[in-house]
């Protein structure tokens, strides 16, 4: 048996833990408020001008092995009659201890038009694309040279994937659902075995994500934007986010979240005793002009990692390149 050295036996650890609950495995931010892209393919062109995001999160600061997670993307809607059809690309990247994962998706966005003031739509979409799994056995110390059981440098394999979705918006209110990975079930795990050791446990899952959200005007210059997001892989406990956010004068959002488990329906895989409570948020969104974002997230941890590590920080950018081909004709709020 190899010895590691702190961080790697925490990481192997948590990676039991997740191997045993079949844990949600899928990139978090807690901005996909200000991308949707992130969760939903069919969000691709919602914005219709060309939309740019970046955002980095070091989740869990100060835990060894802890997972720095980022991503670019960008969309916006084509040539196409009444702005129908949205494409977006999106790059992402997550590390955690000795396992990485690199993807890139194409997103292609179908909008039907559901009023003549072109304020209301449908829009299904699908995204297609590869990830890039990664395991590098010079991220942890061990004292038996020859152990096989941890692959000598870095090993990587590439595993295509799908991804569908369905968004309804209007000026004041969206919904939506999406169903992430959808080659996971498909895909042959011994994609991830090197030297007749199976390193299945890397593999994601498919997820559920089921979006709604709203805008209460409050007063001339102050405005309520409540939204929740229930995330569910059918295996591990199904969280929810419940967020609010108060945009003020068209130009600053403050807002909070909560992450917590919910028990919808007995899964009769998971122990009995798992804690529900997850993390909290704060957020602020600062506009820049007409053109550009600025984001950034804390993260507390309400559960038992709190004492561990110091939160989660979150930062993004988003910017928009206006059209002249054509005029937005209403606020895009989501």
């Amino acid at each position: 048996m190899q010895t590691v050295t702190r961080a790697g036996l925490i990481i192997i650890l948590l990676l039991n833990i997740g191997l045993r609950a079949k844990a949600q495995q899928n990139i978090q931010f807690s901005q996909y408020i200000f991308n949707g892209l992130s969760v939903n393919p069919a969000y691709a062109g919602y914005k219709e001008d060309l939309y740019v995001n970046a955002v980095y999160r070091h989740q869990w600061a100060d835990f060894p092995g802890a997972p720095r997670t980022g991503g670019v993307s960008i969309d916006g809607v084509t040539r196409a009659p009444d702005n129908r059809v949205g494409l977006g690309v999106q790059m992402l990247f997550d590390k955690l201890g000795p396992q990485e994962a690199l993807s890139l998706y194409g997103n292609y966005s179908y909008r039907i038009p559901l009023d003549n003031e072109d304020t209301r739509r449908l829009c299904v979409g699908i995204g297609g694309g590869v990830t890039q799994y990664s395991i590098d056995g010079t991220a942890l110390q061990y004292t038996d040279n020859d152990d096989v059981a941890l692959p000598n440098g870095k090993r990587s394999v590439w595993v295509p994937d799908a991804r569908f979705g369905i968004y309804y918006y209007t000026p004041r209110f969206y919904a939506g659902a999406s169903v992430m990975d959808l080659f996971s079930l498909y895909t042959d795990a011994t994609r991830y075995s090197w030297k007749g050791n199976n390193y299945s446990t890397i593999r994601k899952t498919q997820h559920l994500y089921v979006t709604t959200g709203a805008m209460f005007p409050l007063s001339e210059n102050l405005q309520l934007k409540p939204s929740i997001l229930v995330k569910e892989d059918f295996k591990g406990p199904t969280n929810l986010d419940l967020n609010a956010f108060l945009l003020i004068s068209e130009k600053l959002w403050l807002g909070a979240s909560y992450r917590t488990g919910v028990k919808l329906w007995n899964k009769s895989n998971l122990p009995t005793d798992l804690e529900q409570l997850n993390a909290a948020s704060i957020m602020a969104e600062y506009y820049a002009g007409d053109r550009l974002r600025i984001g950034y997230a804390y993260d507390l941890n309400i559960n038992k990692m709190a004492g561990y590590q110091g939160g989660s920080h979150e930062i993004s950018l988003g910017f928009l390149f206006p059209s002249k081909r054509f005029t937005v004709q209403s606020p895009r709020y989501f």
